[in-house]
């Protein structure tokens, strides 16, 4: 009596100590894996309750512990073993019915702890605790998926910095490149000036300078693009004409190079939409790109065709090709299949990507196709096409002025560049004109209110310290001597933007002339304001 009153005690105890487990399962078998305890936990979770449970063998009741081997660890715990099955265990004891979609999972997650169950120093059974780690394994897998997150931004960083450093060592070098060769013959004209190589030394100096404002010009362009600041003057476009005024420019290229070009176009193709200078861009570029990259004696070919209800433009080359790993990143900024110091070509890699800009600021597409490394490829840009809206645009060809005087007419000159003053009077005192300089706006209102120089024409420098050029034509404006209030002005200034031309007109000025200064341009200019009527000025 006194034994079993022992048992039925322990037997009360366990199951209200069980029972009162409610935040895990509890499964107690005996010795002959005869279920003997299901706790409230594993009711609520599996809809089996203790009743139905309680008596019956484990393995009876999951068939699939033995299909999968589960078993197993059961004889291991009635052997004196502990063992841990780590998320695992709901596969084969509970039909969960809760719903993890939020965070990838469709059922609970679980660890099952099984081991030994011991009374008075012997076996008796097994005791399974079964947790819901569900929570731990979302905030595990959440921690996983960070840190890859965080790990493909550090590679992508780490790609940034080194394209950063690449095109800052590209740009170091297509700067230096070009300065070197005008640093160098201009030394050599200073010090050796009776050299017979004169012309080639300006010829060269000249070559390399217009190159050099060609990489700036593509660096504000690619800047304009970032920030949303390119504005496109849209009309009807002839891709015909815009196509040959590309070809006229890089036929000396590829002269030199014994390069042949062939050109391709469709009878009657139609207008495009767009502007024509931004479009003899891209076509120039793709172009140059093609002659850059083709070998002596290779070929280039540009043709332009119909392509439903669009107008496809190609160029295809005979020259060194595309890897297949680097097709994908041609049209990217900044790069370039071969950045080494060793590499054959020059150039910061903006080019391809001015192309893809421009192209889709215009709603088209672009695209480049190669067979792989020195099998040729062939760039396309195609543009949709519109019905015909009257006169078309062509490309606009490299300004020319004709003949122009300026004798008689005097001009003031304001600029706080010493060295740019003296080129401006240099440039319209061979073209006849009186010119004076001065280096400040302060200098220039002291030189007008004077009264011993009265110009025909202003000149002046936008961007100087203390009163700007903006200030300046402002305040001529509103000077009282009605001849000095309406003095012809002329900006002549480094910002070139198309806003920078608005500003300057809307502060006074009747024109906008962008440095660097040609020569045929500036004078031009001035003889329109002199000869012609002076609009009205904004002040």
């Amino acid at each position: 009596m006194a034994t079993t009153g022992k048992k039925d005690a322990l037997d009360a105890a366990a199951e209200q100590w069980f029972e009162e487990l409610d935040d895990r399962g509890v499964l107690i078998t005996d010795d002959r894996l005869i279920v003997r305890r299901w706790n409230r936990w594993l009711a609520a979770q599996t809809g089996r309750r203790a009743e139905e449970m309680v008596g019956r063998p484990l393995l009876d009741l999951y068939p699939a512990f033995s299909d999968r081997g589960v078993d197993r660890y059961y004889r291991d715990a009635l052997a004196g073993e502990v063992r841990i099955l780590s998320e695992r265990f709901h596969r084969f004891l509970l039909p969960i019915t809760r719903n993890f979609h939020g965070a990838g999972f469709t059922e609970m997650a679980q660890t099952a702890r099984i081991e030994p169950l011991v009374y008075n120093g012997s076996i008796v059974g097994t005791i399974t605790l079964i947790e819901d780690v569900t929570e731990r394994v979302i905030a595990e897998r959440e921690l996983r998926n960070q840190i890859t997150a965080s790990e493909q931004a550090r590679r992508l960083a780490e790609e940034a910095s080194r394209l950063k450093d690449d095109f800052l060592a590209t740009l170091s070098h297509e700067i230096r490149t070009p300065l070197n060769a005008v640093i160098g013959w201009t030394r050599i004209l200073r010090t050796q000036p009776a050299i017979r190589s004169q012309a080639h030394a300006l010829e060269v100096i000249e070559r390399n300078a217009i190159s050099q404002m060609r990489l700036v010009e593509d660096l504000l362009d690619m800047a304009r693009i970032i920030s949303g600041k390119l504005r496109l003057n849209v009309d009807a476009v002839s891709i015909t004409d815009v196509a040959k005024a590309a070809v006229d420019v890089v036929a000396p290229a590829a002269a030199a190079k014994q390069i042949t070009v062939e050109v391709w176009f469709d009878d009657e193709l139609p207008t495009v939409t767009g502007d024509a200078d931004r479009l003899q861009q891209v076509v120039w570029n793709l172009l140059s790109n093609a002659v850059k990259f083709t070998d002596s004696d290779g070929s280039v070919r540009l043709q332009v065709k119909r392509d439903d209800g669009r107008v496809r433009l190609s160029v295809r080359d005979s020259g060194q090709g595309i890897s297949r790993e680097f097709l994908p990143y041609v049209f990217d900024r900044f790069r370039q299949a071969d950045s080494s110091a060793s590499r054959r070509h020059g150039g910061l890699g903006l080019g391809l990507a001015l192309v893809r800009q421009i192209v889709e600021l215009h709603g088209g597409t672009v695209g480049v196709e190669s067979a792989g490394v020195c099998k040729g490829s062939t760039f396309w840009v195609s543009l949709p096409a519109v019905p015909s809206l009257g006169a078309q645009v062509t490309a606009a060809p490299v300004e020319s002025h004709d003949p122009v005087t300026l004798k008689g007419v005097s001009v003031l000159i304001v600029d706080d560049e010493s060295d740019a003053r003296e080129l401006m009077v240099t440039m319209l005192e061979d073209y006849g004109a009186e010119v004076r300089a001065v280096g400040s706006a302060a200098a220039a209102l002291e030189t007008l209110n004077g009264g011993r120089f009265r110009p025909d024409v202003l000149v002046s420098d936008v961007g100087m310290p203390g009163t700007d050029g903006f200030a300046l034509v402002r305040e001529i404006r509103s000077l009282p001597v009605e001849k000095l209030r309406r003095l012809p002005a002329i900006a002549v200034t480094a910002y070139a933007n198309p806003e920078d031309r608005v500003r300057a007109l809307v502060a006074g000025y009747q024109n906008h002339v962008p440095k660097p200064v040609d020569a045929g341009a500036l004078a031009a200019a001035i003889a329109q304001l002199v000869v012609g009527p002076v609009p009205r000025n904004r002040a």
